[in-house]
């Protein structure tokens, strides 16, 4: 029985954005004795506090820095609290349990869990998946690392047949039992770097998902990513593999007009390419793995078809911001990894100025060289990771720095001609002038909307 005695218990949240709040709510009602500990300044954690609302025992609120673990039973760190954070360091050291939202909610969970991970792309299959099965008829919570965290739904009646959440490499950090039905691993590039401190830990922290499934689970894969053959010798689970660039006999695949899915019995089925509406291959391997995900929750295939035909994306990933003296727009905020970039620059044809930049992660720009060769224009590089993409990438087409977002919208549009694409893929956090990526992507959308016609 995995469920957890958490009455009485002294439990540390560290974080308190939504997922905190969350957090402590759950642990509130279940009769925990809390301290709470946020790295913001009092006068803006008092929106978080007053969203508590009223609670079995008011919680303890400590300093943040302050040291002491004297008495704690449990951690729990909200996403993006590092390893690196002293209260953690201090827990492991002193051998104090540290769990992730996700793991704690996992505990309370009585509906099957369908997990998706990966570098890029989680927001829009985590989505897409969700919506197939609600047009198949089927009840579905979704979220997770995405609009609702697990936690909460976890408190309630838990009336649905599936919860479909994304989950990150920082939730996963901190699992023990996490067993999803079926886990998605969509892609591993490098990301994150200032979190788990080498790619090697990212990766490791991303291959949790699978570690303790069993034999009736299933496992999806990328069949073009290098490491999943890897990581496949490691499941537990069934393994089925997406590919757009080879054939599966288990699995789904991509020819000139069609997604074939192939069982081992030699069974297919056919899901014609026209029903992708969002643009670039990686969206089709979004598609491919929110199919398999769906059949194996028994959709019917007329009821994905309609279900993907209608699906128009979700907002800051790859989506048309607008067009002016004939240049488009689009907005791919949520872009804050190099991997990202490469997906959202490959799915335009026409002349791109990219515009890069924002907090460093630890990415690889380098990698972008041949891409920028091949499809970019110019590049605008723009806050406080400019001076470094521009060390790396700057001289191989004309490149323009700005402080900030908005001065590099404007010089963009000054150098655009008709038919050019602008692209916002920054590749980067937003947290040196932006609280997040949609706040990010909300004010391009907004300044792109300033922008005078002549």
């Amino acid at each position: 029985m995995r469920m957890m005695d958490l009455s009485g218990r002294k439990v540390l949240v560290i974080g308190l954005g939504k997922t905190g709040i969350e957090t402590v709510r759950f642990l509130s009602a279940r009769g925990s004795k809390i301290e709470m500990t946020d790295e913001k300044p009092a006068a803006e954690l008092a929106p978080a506090l007053r969203a508590l609302g009223e609670l079995r025992e008011p919680p303890q609120m400590r300093p943040y820095g302050e040291k002491g673990l004297d008495g704690i039973d449990l951690v729990i760190p909200s996403p993006g609290v590092p390893p690196s954070n002293p209260l953690l360091r201090e827990a492991v050291a002193k051998r104090v349990p540290v769990l992730s939202e996700l793991e704690v909610a996992f505990r309370f969970l009585r509906v099957p869990v369908i997990a998706i991970t990966g570098t890029n792309g989680k927001t829009t299959t985590t989505t897409l998946i969700g919506k197939i099965l609600s047009a198949s008829g089927l009840r579905v919570f979704v979220g997770g690392n995405i609009g609702n965290p697990l936690i909460g739904y976890a408190a309630g009646a838990q009336e649905d047949d599936y919860a479909v959440v994304e989950v990150s490499s920082f939730q996963l950090q901190w699992i023990e039992t996490f067993k999803p039905r079926i886990a998605v691993l969509l892609n591993i590039t490098r990301d994150h770097v200032d979190y788990h401190g080498t790619f090697e830990e990212y990766r490791k922290a991303k291959e949790r998902i699978f570690e303790n499934q069993g034999a009736g689970d299933l496992a999806i894969l990328n069949a073009d990513d290098p490491a999943s053959v890897l990581i496949a010798t490691k499941i537990r689970a069934r393994v089925k593999y997406f590919s757009s660039t080879l054939r599966s006999f288990d699995g789904i695949y991509m020819n000139h007009e069609c997604l074939i899915s192939r069982e081992r019995n030699g069974a297919e089925e056919r899901f014609p390419l026209r029903m992708i509406r969002i643009p670039g291959r990686h969206n089709i391997e979004n598609v491919m793995a929110s199919v398999l995900t769906a059949r194996q929750c028994g959709c019917a295939a007329a009821d994905i078809v309609s279900a993907v035909s209608d699906f128009a994306g979700v907002s800051h990933r790859i989506e048309f911001a607008g067009e002016k003296r004939g240049i488009a727009f689009y907005d791919d905020s949520k872009g804050t990894n190099v991997g990202a970039v490469v997906r959202a620059v490959e799915s335009f044809s026409k002349p791109v100025i990219l515009l890069l930049g924002g907090r460093d992660k630890g990415g690889d720009f380098e990698i972008l060289s041949p891409l920028i060769h091949r499809h970019v224009k110019e590049l605008v590089l723009f806050g406080e990771a400019r001076d470094r993409i521009r060390a790396v990438i700057g001289g191989l087409v004309r490149t323009r720095t700005s402080s900030t977002l908005k001065e590099a919208v404007e010089t963009a549009y000054r150098d655009a001609s008709p038919g050019d694409i602008i692209l916002l893929s920054p590749g980067c956090a937003s947290f040196d002038e932006f609280a997040n990526y949609a706040e990010r992507g909300n004010f391009f959308k907004e300044t792109v909307e300033r922008l005078s016609d002549v």
